[in-house]
């Protein structure tokens, strides 16, 4: 089923594409130097936060933390090609880091990503953005073509230390290995995929770390179903609905107001993430 917009931008090549396979790739999102840029300044983060707490969220909600993220997530060679598929109007639901360190077991079990999210529709887009090579060795993202026509499948937890998800959830259906596509992807490259696309990677057997930035653009109208109001970001556009609390540029530097409000959107989100899951297992979000 494609993913239609209020001002119906169906008919260009990007979105009848995307609405054909789930997916599309490479796309041009930032210059290369711009990509290298946005890497030191993650790993500045990473290694000046001053807690695990501060550092948790510079990985997990970038663009509530660091400036230049914020940036990112409206930039509009970024929100232009997702505003092809969803319409003008986008909101950031949420934004973080899949990093795989060098040679390590670090894996993406194959899932739907609005399984968990806690969501009303299915208008939702995410952008991968490539902050250091995605390839075969490094293990980049592998997309199943057309298996977002699907609804959502039963999922299991697993809670793997070693998985990159949340819960470490995998789909509970048998997947074609060998039908996947390898999503092979050069620093300031991006991919787009639909909310309900099986996807997966394999662990990282490079030497240098796999960073991808994970940008989920919805429409406004969406909302969660708890009726909590989770922290977003208005990208593109206007929202004319007010199903979510709207976050301004953060201050940087770790400011207290700024770890304050990542503690709050972890908070919001943590019982959605979470909803029906068992205690033992749960990573602790910030």
């Amino acid at each position: 089923m494609a993913v239609q917009s209020d001002t119906d931008p169906a008919s260009t090549p990007l979105a009848v594409a995307f609405a054909r396979d789930g997916y599309a790739f490479p796309l041009r999102a930032l210059p290369t130097r711009r990509a290298e840029e946005l890497r030191r300044i993650l790993e500045t983060a990473e290694a000046g936060a001053p807690d695990p707490t501060a550092r948790g969220m510079a990985t997990g909600l970038p663009h509530l933390l660091l400036p230049e993220f914020f940036d990112v997530v409206r930039d509009p060679a970024i929100t232009g090609p997702v505003a092809e598929i969803l319409g003008e109007d986008l909101i950031v639901w949420g934004c973080s880091f899949f990093t795989k360190e060098p040679r390590t077991r670090s894996f993406v079990s194959w899932h739907q990503d609005l399984t968990y999210w806690g969501l009303d529709d299915a208008d939702k887009v995410t952008a991968w953005v490539a902050l250091s090579p995605a390839t075969l060795e490094s293990g980049c993202m592998r997309f199943v073509p057309g298996s977002h026509t699907q609804q959502i499948v039963p999922h299991k937890d697993t809670f793997d230390p070693d998985n990159l998800l949340t819960r470490g959830q995998e789909v509970a259906v048998d997947v074609r290995d060998e039908e996947a596509i390898d999503v092979v992807l050069q620093p300031g490259e991006m991919s787009l995929h639909h909310g309900r696309i099986f996807h997966a990677s394999h662990p990282n057997g490079s030497d240098d770390r796999r960073i991808g930035l994970a940008i989920r653009y919805i429409k406004p109208s969406m909302r969660q179903t708890s009726g909590v109001k989770t922290l977003a970001v208005l990208a593109r556009g206007e929202d004319r609905f007010g199903h979510f609390d709207l976050c301004d540029r953060p201050q940087g530097g770790f400011a207290a107001q700024d770890i304050a409000r990542g503690e709050d959107a972890f908070r919001r989100r943590e019982g959605i993430l979470y909803d029906g899951a068992a205690d033992s297992g749960r990573r602790k979000m910030a």
